[in-house]
């Protein structure tokens, strides 16, 4: 399993529940990686989306505690054993998380990638992701060169897990 996602330089993800930034090379990135697969996402991050529709040209999950909510064209599921349940059904290597935080924090235990694209600002924000630079079990294999939108400078980092920290429950 992988997660991606666009953090400021302190880790933060998101505020009053929207992305930081928009940076179209990011936003390609993000489709063409996941395009094809597995998203799961947490109820809040598929609201975000235009008209709170679920992306096109993949495969859905959303995780609510609401037993009620539903969502045209998605997989809902109400449970981490559910969810776990659910991804049974696919290659690992093919379900990405995309957020948020809850999300993020509840699947990292089970990914071995994480896709970040990292811009070098520190934004007002209320919602982080883990600092992966701070978790000796992960380690940056890959960044791209520097790049640049308008004033926002930002890199692509990949980060693997080394190893596991105990076996996820």
């Amino acid at each position: 399993m992988k997660a991606i996602l666009c953090a400021d330089k302190n880790w933060a993800i998101g505020k009053d529940n929207r992305l930081l930034v928009s940076i179209p090379a990011d936003m390609r990135f993000f489709r063409q990686t996941t395009s094809g697969h597995v998203v799961v996402m947490g109820r809040k991050t598929l609201e975000s989306f235009p008209n709170g529709q679920p992306l096109k040209n993949r495969t859905n999950i959303v995780l609510t505690h609401n037993p009620d909510y539903k969502a045209d064209g998605a997989i809902v599921v109400h449970s981490k054993s559910e969810l776990l349940k659910e991804l049974e059904k696919y290659d690992s290597d093919d379900v990405y998380v995309i957020g948020g935080s809850a999300i993020y924090s509840l699947l990292l235990p089970y990914c071995d990638t994480v896709y970040v694209t990292k811009v070098n600002f520190a934004y007002q924000a209320d919602t982080w992701f883990t600092n992966l630079d701070l978790m000796p079990e992960w380690e940056m294999t890959d960044e791209s060169e520097e790049e640049t939108y308008f004033d926002i400078e930002y890199t692509f980092r990949t980060y693997r897990r080394k190893y596991h920290v105990g076996k996820p429950e």
